[in-house]
């Protein structure tokens, strides 16, 4: 079979994107993990369908790098929004809206840029964030995320670290994503080990929104200005209705198209 696929990235979180409207797209799991390959395959953070549903605009179906369906992914949110504009769905300048494994979205375009689009994704609200101690929160922000401060993010050994967490007695069986965090001056500076790609990423919008929730809890009520990943610069907005609660959280950034191209299945 062959397909038409796009590539998007946002912030170097890149996606494999497939307009599956007609629904003839049925990979299996090794299949998508072989198109996600970077050496074998087209190379991919993780594969998106988007499909129709008579709830919204288009559903948004994600898959990990390992082929295997997964939580909401933030990036991945904000660069299906632009593809779709792409594909004309929607009107001119109207919000869209769309659904995905954690609920229903929407998402705007705020700015045109070279191949692609700065988009507005609005999150679902976070509601519990445990304390684990002094430096580490955990919490759900579309995926389940721990968040930790660290005085050197940039020297950090990331991977070995987090595999010591996300493999860990608590988290080995579904996994979890693990951030660390730096304030430096008015930024935060963000790097994420996601579950399902296991490694570093060079981005991650629900991670992002996770890091600037923590960074509140943990850092004296710090909200930064922008968050700066491996990837580039993202935005987080977010209602604070008590210390544990988050309403209006909206993750801002660019979603760009890379190529578009065919391939077997």
């Amino acid at each position: 079979m062959k397909i038409n696929f796009y590539k998007y990235q946002g912030t170097g979180n890149d996606f494999i994107m497939i307009d599956n409207r007609n629904g003839t797209f049925q990979a299996t799991q090794p299949q998508i993990e072989m198109l996600c390959h970077r050496r074998f395959g087209i190379g991919a953070d993780g594969l998106i369908l988007l499909e129709n549903t008579p709830d919204a605009d288009f559903k948004m179906i994600y898959y990990n790098s390992d082929g295997r369906l997964s939580s909401m992914c933030g990036n991945g949110g904000r660069c299906i929004a632009a593809f779709a504009k792409h594909l004309g769905i929607g009107k001119q300048d109207a919000i869209l809206r769309f659904t995905a494994i954690d609920g229903l979205h929407s998402a705007q375009i705020i700015e045109t840029i070279n191949q692609g689009f700065v988009v507005d994704l609005e999150m679902q609200p976070v509601h519990g964030i445990e304390l684990t101690d002094e430096y580490t929160v955990i919490l759900n922000t579309g995926s389940p995320h721990l968040v930790r401060i660290c005085h050197d993010v940039d020297s950090l050994n990331l991977v070995s670290e987090a595999r010591k967490i996300r493999y860990s007695k608590r988290f080995a069986a579904q996994g979890i994503n693990v951030n660390y965090i730096q304030k430096i001056g008015d930024v935060l500076k963000v790097r994420t080990y996601e579950r399902g790609v296991e490694d570093e990423t060079y981005s991650c919008g629900t991670g992002v929104v996770a890091s600037y929730l923590a960074a509140d809890v943990l850092l004296q009520g710090f909200q930064p200005r922008e968050i700066v990943t491996q990837g580039g610069i993202l935005q987080v907005k977010a209602e604070k209705i008590s210390e544990e609660n988050y309403t209006n959280v909206h993750l801002l950034g660019p979603a760009v198209m890379v190529f578009q191209g065919f391939t077997e299945l």
